[in-house]
């Protein structure tokens, strides 16, 4: 039996604080005599939080699937998560009238640029792991719009997401009738999410940002932590031309007596949080100096990682994702877990090693280098900007190896195209564009255009259907030996990314 080491663990002798005692008592025990006195509580906390499924396929039941149309028609009618009138009022509206669901718990808020939803389903597995009971809200999703609402690790049944759209409903249009417009969107389902974690009830809520920070319909919550993941150009005609004018956004969520969990940063856009969290006594821990990744080695199925957090080293961490950019994002995860119980300011130590270990195994992130099929091995990334695209690149090329490499890029129009393309330019032998279903979807000519101009016209092929380009793109790949080792990245929209996983039978 391993030794529990009182001083390496929270120091939960406080009675008020309720989850500084929920950690001590889950890493305080010894976890072979756990098994005996608590059964499946130390089983789930060994295995980090139930996982459900991956991405949620339509209901079996016709009448729940022809339900769950309705509401998703519904939703579809009102503004859509790109037209934004720059407020929280009707948000803050519709909190009022439901009872204010959203302070009935507290919440880890999460904005930036990249990385922001693998990052909260890291802090959600960690949390799960150590029994706390979590909502997560993440957007957009990869191919299921029950995907964003997740309870203890797990997307919503499509029965409760359409029980809780038709409680809310009333409330909705209550102040739809009272506002000049209409709630949106992203904003019904925001209330829909907040609603549901208090229903559950969860224990904690990890939240993430739609867009920007300050006027994004989920800040009408008051979190106690505040992460930042990388900072860069995109929304540029909403938020800012500079990493700094996005920031200025950004560091909206930043609440009073927060504490800040900043990944690295553009000098500019860090200058702004720091402010921001002066002005508000807010504490921020910084990657880089505060905390980081101490050192990361290639792994069969990921990469095994020494992290260094507020309360010190975690050593032989195995994380199940693929690149640099998922290393920083664990980090991040993990100090924002540690800044949750109080590690690094209220208190000393650390948490529970091994479970910290456990729950990072259990990570899963579809659409982000996840691999999909083989012979050829094709892989799904859902990189949309410049910035995740270079990471993606520097991901795919440390991992796999692939001695030729076919892209199938399908974009939206209002996304810098060109930097996307440049950064995926230097792997990519052949590129396929291609476009998805939506009417956000760049025109798949047009897309061509641009790639030519950064590929050239013999490296480029166009094809408007993404299933044609997928079977385009594999027989690129094929063209070579079996044997030989070439690849297929299907990226540039996280809704390319969902509907080619349809397309490769992923449910």
């Amino acid at each position: 039996m391993s030794e529990p080491r009182p001083s390496d663990r929270p120091d939960a002798s406080d009675p008020d604080d309720t989850f500084a005692e929920i950690v001590d008592e889950a890493t305080q025990r010894d976890p072979d005599l756990a098994v005996i006195e608590a059964g499946s509580r130390t089983l789930r906390a060994a295995s980090g939080p139930p996982r459900g499924d991956e991405i949620p396929a339509r209901p079996a039941d016709p009448e729940v699937d022809k339900a769950l149309r309705a509401v998703e028609q519904e939703l579809a009618g009102r503004w859509g998560e790109t037209k934004l009138e720059p407020s929280v009022t009707r948000i803050a509206a519709l909190m009022d009238v439901l009872g204010e669901p959203q302070r009935a718990y507290p919440s880890i808020h999460i904005t930036g640029t990249n990385g922001k939803t693998s990052t909260a389903r890291m802090i959600e597995a960690l949390l799960g792991a150590f029994d706390l009971r979590t909502g997560r809200y993440t957007s957009p999703h990869v191919q299921s719009i029950t995907e964003r609402i997740s309870l203890d690790g797990a997307p919503m049944d499509p029965e409760r997401f359409i029980s809780t759209y038709e409680d809310v409903k009333p409330y909705v249009e209550m102040v739809d009738a009272q506002q000049p417009y209409r709630l949106s969107f992203f904003e019904v389902l925001t209330g829909m999410a907040y609603a549901a974690f208090a229903d559950a009830p969860v224990d904690v809520a990890v939240v993430e940002v739609g867009m920007g920070g300050t006027w994004d319909a989920t800040n009408v919550i008051d979190a106690t932590v505040a992460v930042v993941t990388p900072i860069s150009l995109d929304h540029t005609d909403r938020l800012g031309s500079t990493p700094g004018e996005i920031a200025t956004e950004k560091a909206g969520i930043i609440k009073q007596g927060a504490t800040v969990i900043l990944s690295q940063q553009p000098v500019d856009a860090a200058q702004v949080m720091l402010k921001k969290a002066v002005e508000v006594d807010a504490t921020v821990a910084r990657e880089g100096m505060e905390f980081g990744v101490v050192s990361r080695e290639i792994a069969v199925g990921g990469q095994l990682l020494t992290l260094r957090g507020l309360g010190g080293e975690y050593t032989d961490v195995f994380l199940p994702l693929y690149g640099a950019h998922q290393a920083h994002n664990a980090v991040v995860a993990l100090c924002a877990v540690e800044a949750f119980f109080g590690i690094g300011a209220e208190q000393a130590g650390s948490l529970d090693a091994d479970i910290v270990r456990r729950a990072f195994a259990s990570v899963i992130s579809p659409g982000r280098l996840e691999v999909v099929r083989s012979s050829p091995t094709v892989v799904l990334d859902a990189a949309h900007n410049p910035a995740g695209a270079r990471a993606t690149a520097d991901g795919l090329s440390e991992a796999f190896g692939f001695s030729r490499l076919i892209g199938v890029v399908g974009a939206s129009g209002d996304k810098d195209v060109r930097g996307l393309l440049e950064a995926f330019e230097p792997i990519f032998a052949e590129v396929v564009v291609t476009q998805n279903s939506t009417a956000r979807a760049m025109d798949a000519d047009a897309l061509a255009a641009v790639a030519v101009e950064v590929f050239g016209h013999d490296r480029v092929q166009v094809e408007p259907r993404l299933d044609d380009a997928l079977e385009a793109a594999i027989t690129l790949a094929e063209e070579e030996d079996e044997y030989a080792g070439a690849g297929v990245l299907v990226t540039g929209s996280v809704i390319t990314v969902g509907e080619a996983r349809l397309l490769l039978g992923r449910r």
